[in-house]
């Protein structure tokens, strides 16, 4: 069995970036509510416990608590912020409001040796972190030491080295600290003794042999979108059963320039895959004529979507069971454990289930994966990386990235826009060091200049983020000549656009989808 790490989620908003981080050092982890039942701890066989941040006070009547059961386990505990709090005042320690609270990067000072920080902080050294927090431990439980501290944190990070028990007042799951990481590879690899079997490899072994014991002789439909998760999915799903795969491609006639030849290529000649391709273009056009809010265009395009998904299905056959390319992050996320905005966010996605008329049963077999790792997965597979590495795409497509009603001439010029800055990208070299870059088609027409005459043209905003995990992201930083080089092709090109805008925006931490 795979060695393992189980994270209770107290409800921060970077808990998911927790589990990138053990994962990322080869260590499966699993994240699940702070209260999951006693059972399920024993059950899950973790071989390291991690308690989350959370925004709540252990002082509050109803602030979430950790069961007695994780301290029973005998496994070693790391709390990160809330959970070193909550480590602290559950064991005997005492926690208060603080005169000085820390938020944002600090300077964090090593007071003692610790297995936590071996190989990677030495005692006297002094090192930056992330804080993010208004309590702080004023007493310790039995048998913890301090072993880090800031000017306002005598207890910034604390041990209790014979029961294998940790507490950090920061975040080292963050990339404003620089060396969190390698602390949470020590807990996971040197305290815990994982030995960091997760890799690609061992996944595909194992999602095989998942998947011929759930899916059996029965027949196999995949709906797919175009996108890497899909794609991926079909790849995998055809790999262990073949011929009693179907694929259906809608093609909603909202995708990117030359997408649909894309995925036909990959699918059907590549990996000979049986794919039903439905041109439903005209259908969806029509369905949103003059709808302008974005959340009617989800609901519109999601249901026209199942609509015709469900015909074609029925006229292939049927089958037994439904596959789709449901992430962990969905999964997360769609349970919001702690009551956020989640669920309604991730409505689009069929995590609990399919409606009872469609009497069929769910395939996910990359919903134990984020992002990158179905990737890695879609190369292990043997996928081209000209579709593996390619920026994710939302659900609804172009009708998200055209504010307003959509037109056929909107989405004309958008993908002409679109497809110049992502060529200009791919022509300096940036494509792989950006996660996400698209044109959007404002709702906005502007009067300029052009050559002899005026122009009453649309204007266009170019959006570029880097990230490593989808989850935080910061505007990429393009050289000034890079970016009049682009509006220049683009207004050029374009007959249509006469102004182009650059978004800086960033995406900050606890926000689930960059569109």
């Amino acid at each position: 069995m795979i060695d393992r790490i189980l994270i209770l989620d107290f409800g921060a908003q970077y808990t998911q970036l927790i589990a990138r981080r053990v994962r990322e050092c080869g260590v499966y982890c699993e994240i699940r509510p702070f209260n999951i039942s006693d059972s399920d701890i024993t059950a899950f066989g973790a071989k390291g416990i991690i308690l989350s941040g959370g925004p709540a006070s252990v002082h509050e009547d109803f602030s979430p608590k950790v069961s007695d059961a994780v301290f029973h386990t005998g496994v070693p505990i790391l709390g990160i912020c809330y959970g070193e709090q909550l480590l602290c005042q559950q064991l005997g320690g005492k926690v208060e409001k603080s005169n000085n609270r820390e938020f944002g990067r600090a300077v964090i000072t090593v007071s003692n040796d610790s297995a936590l920080f071996n190989g990677v902080w030495k005692k006297g050294a002094t090192h930056q972190v992330w804080m993010s927090h208004g309590d702080g431990v004023t007493r310790l439980p039995p048998g913890f030491q301090a072993i880090a501290h800031t000017e306002s944190a005598p207890f910034a990070a604390i041990a209790d080295e014979k029961r294998r028990y940790f507490g950090v007042q920061f975040h080292p799951e963050v990339v404003h600290t620089p060396d969190g990481a390698k602390l949470l590879s020590n807990f996971a690899h040197s305290i815990c003794g994982c030995k960091g079997d997760w890799t690609m490899a061992a996944f595909r072994q194992a999602a095989t042999q998942r998947i011929r014991k759930q899916v059996g002789d029965k027949k196999v439909i995949c709906g797919v979108s175009g996108g890497v998760d899909s794609s991926v999915v079909a790849a995998l799903l055809h790999e262990v059963i073949g011929g009693q795969l179907t694929c259906i491609f809608v093609d909603t006639g909202l995708l990117r320039a030359e997408e649909p030849a894309q995925v036909e290529r990959m699918l059907r000649d590549h990996f000979r895959i049986n794919l039903i391709h439905v041109n439903a273009g005209a259908l969806f056009l029509n369905k949103l004529k003059g709808v302008a809010d974005p959340e009617r265009k989800r609901k519109i395009i999601g249901k026209t979507f199942i609509e015709v998904f469900e015909r074609e299905a029925a006229a292939a056959g049927g089958a037994d069971f439904l596959a789709q390319g449901t992430l962990y992050p969905d999964v997360i996320e769609s349970v919001s454990f702690t009551g956020g905005p989640s669920v309604t966010i991730k409505s689009h996605h069929n995590v609990g289930g399919l409606p009872e008329r469609m009497n069929m049963a769910l395939v996910e077999p990359l919903r134990e994966l984020f992002k990158d790792e179905v990737r890695a997965l879609g190369r292990e597979l043997g996928m081209p990386d000209n579709m593996v590495g390619r920026h994710p795409f939302p659900g609804p497509g172009l009708a998200i990235r055209i504010p307003g009603d959509i037109t056929p001439e909107k989405l004309h010029l958008l993908r002409q826009a679109d497809i110049i800055f992502i060529d200009e990208i791919r022509k300096a070299g940036l494509y792989d060091e950006i996660w996400q870059a698209f044109a959007v088609l404002l709702p906005v027409r502007t009067v300029g200049v052009m050559g002899d005459s005026r122009s009453y043209d649309y204007a266009c905003a170019l959006r570029a983020v880097t990230s490593t995990d989808g989850m935080t992201a910061d505007y990429y930083h393009f050289s000034h000549e890079f970016l009049s080089h682009a509006a220049n092709r683009i207004i050029n090109e374009v007959k249509g656009i006469n102004r182009i805008v650059y978004d800086i925006t960033s995406k900050p931490p606890g926000t689930i989808e960059w569109e």
